[in-house]
């Protein structure tokens, strides 16, 4: 909850600026909408502001067509087998070579801070809905004395204007003391409510228009869209920007109901009802009551009505396809934005993979899993071939942890200060939770054990600028390295995806980086794990740990066989018990079943 408030309130930014590109569509286009269009283009952002608690995340147009390409299925491997396996003698005979070491990342200040922001968000929401409740307490009051309307005149006038709108519910209509305008409430079991003035100084022109508007109400469901209003008034109480809207949403409602009348009267009619506008103005008061649609308004409202009366003229069929055009390229705006305020997607960054061009089947390996959310990527570089096993934790973000110790000697070894022949660095004496750490380091035994401060050590000599530098030119993940220097790498700032991983491994293998031989061999040196006639298997591990619980867990690696070369990729998330370890494990047995490596 804590995390989630953070990011929502950073979609709050993104919600902002997409109101004010809303409001400037809606001018530019104003004389091409029509009042309808406009009200209804609300609704678009009542969708967007809906967006940070749907919890799936949205995809473009682009990737779903992508998606649906590579949909192939290819018989994979036999995924029968139970998690635990024996992951082979040559794997255990060198387990000293894949110490999963790692310290906690402490999240108690950042988490106090979401904790407080949403509790303050939550004690507004309580208000308002109480403020509501108090509302709706109003309004049953004056419902209790409203009376069935009585009146002849005013009920068969009511019925001709149910004719003439086509309506065949017969929605009730009430009169009270207690009301200065009429309005219609209700969701399920809708009512018209008439103050009593209106009914003794009967004029059946004017109640004529009053009916038809507030069964326009009726006809657009906008009883439902005051329940939207009220429940997004609520959710963003602290954003003036969406308070804003709203009042603006209400607005354009009754010049869209205004409108929707002027459709149904004779050109000579229109003065008339602009009058009947008029003459409530000095009689009218804004609503108490929520959820309720009025024929009311502030003098601000009320003008602008007027102004829409005075200049209406029946659209002809070119200006409404102008309007549908204006439309629909305003929709499809606001729709593309929607990605970036997904409070979801903030939270979980996704690689933007495009497999379109690639040969790819997703395979189901659930069975190896067990209670983690995690993915398996498997490339077949002879074959030019992919496995995956849930796709959509594979393009996922997440913390490299240490398995980005790969990356950080190659730079450290390109940049010379360390070399493939002497990459040694002292141990500068503090006392480690681990004994392997409590020494002199070379990039082998650093590796061996991941060795947090000697990786940080390099860092320090490279520097901010140089990283990333490095981090821009080889594409890593997203490339953010705005955390603390010494854990930009921790379950902070920088994340990639598992497919990512494979594709760095790829271009590690291939040296698209354009680096010496000799220090691509030298990194490979310092992650091989096993070797024999059969092949070699090079991995890292990496695990998150954040307030004492391990939460994300890596196995990244390839093997070299005598014809073909093999990337993969695991991870796994969890509340506990997330490693690293537990990701070898995983990957191992699945290697196994595919006779890749036994």
């Amino acid at each position: 909850m804590a995390v989630f408030m953070i990011h929502f309130l950073i979609c709050n930014v993104f919600i902002s600026g997409i109101i004010g590109i809303l409001v400037t569509a809606k001018r530019i286009f104003k004389n091409s909408l029509s009042s309808r269009m406009q009200y209804d283009l609300w609704f678009m952002l009542l969708w967007l502001l809906a967006v940070p608690f749907i919890p799936l995340r949205l995809i473009g147009f682009p990737q779903i067509f992508s998606w649906l390409g590579s949909l192939r299925s290819f018989p994979a491997f036999n995924t029968g087998t139970a998690i635990v396996k024996n992951i082979g003698t040559d794997l255990i005979g060198n387990v000293n070579r894949m110490n999963d070491f790692t310290l906690s990342v402490n999240t108690e200040a950042a988490y106090n801070a979401g904790c407080i922001l949403s509790g303050i968000w939550i004690a507004g929401i309580l208000t308002m809905t109480l403020l509501a409740i108090k509302s709706s307490f109003r309004l049953r009051k004056l419902k209790k004395s409203a009376l069935p309307l009585q009146n002849r005149e005013v009920h068969r006038l009511y019925r001709r204007c149910l004719e003439e709108m086509g309506i065949r519910r017969d929605i009730p209509v009430c009169s009270t003391a207690f009301l200065k305008s009429p309005f219609i409430v209700g969701l399920f079991r809708p009512c018209i409510y008439l103050p009593i003035h209106l009914i003794s100084d009967y004029n059946e022109s004017e109640m004529r228009h009053i009916l038809l508007h507030e069964l326009q109400h009726y006809r657009h469901h906008d009883a439902f869209a005051s329940y939207l209003m009220k429940l997004a008034g609520a959710v963003y109480w602290f954003n003036p920007f969406v308070w804003y809207s709203l009042k603006e949403m209400r607005n354009d409602r009754e010049v869209a109901c205004d409108t929707s009348v002027l459709k149904m009267l004779e050109e000579d009619a229109y003065e008339d009802y602009g009058n009947t506008l008029i003459n409530f103005a000095e009689k009218v008061s804004l609503t108490p009551f929520p959820f309720v649609s009025s024929l009311s308004g502030n003098m601000e409202q009320m003008r602008r009505r007027i102004l829409n009366i005075s200049s209406y003229q029946k659209p002809t069929f070119i200006k409404r396809m102008k309007g549908m055009a204006a439309f629909v390229l305003t929709a499809v705006l606001l729709i593309g934005f929607a990605p970036f305020i997904s409070a979801y997607a903030s939270d979980e960054n996704y690689y933007q993979w495009d497999s379109s061009s690639e040969n790819v089947s997703y395979v189901n390996l659930s069975r190896y899993f067990g209670e983690y959310k995690g993915s398996f990527v498997f490339y077949d570089s002879k074959n030019d071939a992919w496995r995956i096993y849930n796709k959509e934790h594979a393009v996922l973000r997440v913390a490299p942890n240490s398995t980005y110790k790969i990356y950080d000697a190659l730079f450290g070894l390109e940049k010379g200060i360390i070399t493939p022949d002497d990459s040694f660095i002292a141990w500068n004496g503090e006392i480690y939770p681990f004994d392997a750490w409590n020494e002199d380091q070379t990039l082998q035994s650093a590796m061996n054990s991941s060795v947090n401060w000697y990786f940080q050590t390099v860092d320090q000599q490279l520097g901010v600028s140089d990283i990333y530098a490095y981090i821009q030119e080889i594409g890593y993940g997203n490339e953010n390295m705005r955390g603390n220097l010494s854990t930009y790498w921790l379950e902070s700032s920088l994340k990639i995806s598992p497919i990512e991983q494979v594709e760095l491994l790829v271009k590690l293998q291939n040296n698209s980086f354009g680096f010496a031989p000799e220090i691509i061999r030298s990194v490979k040196d310092a992650i091989c794990l096993s070797s024999s006639d059969a092949g070699t298997l090079y991995g890292k591990t990496g695990t998150g740990r954040v307030d004492g619980h391990d939460v994300n867990g890596w196995f990244i690696g390839l093997i070299e066989t005598t014809d073909n070369t093999y990337f993969f990729a695991a991870n796994i998330g969890a509340d506990n018990d997330a490693a690293g370890s537990s990701a070898a494990e995983i990957t191992m047995s699945i290697l196994s079943d595919m006779y890749i490596w036994k």
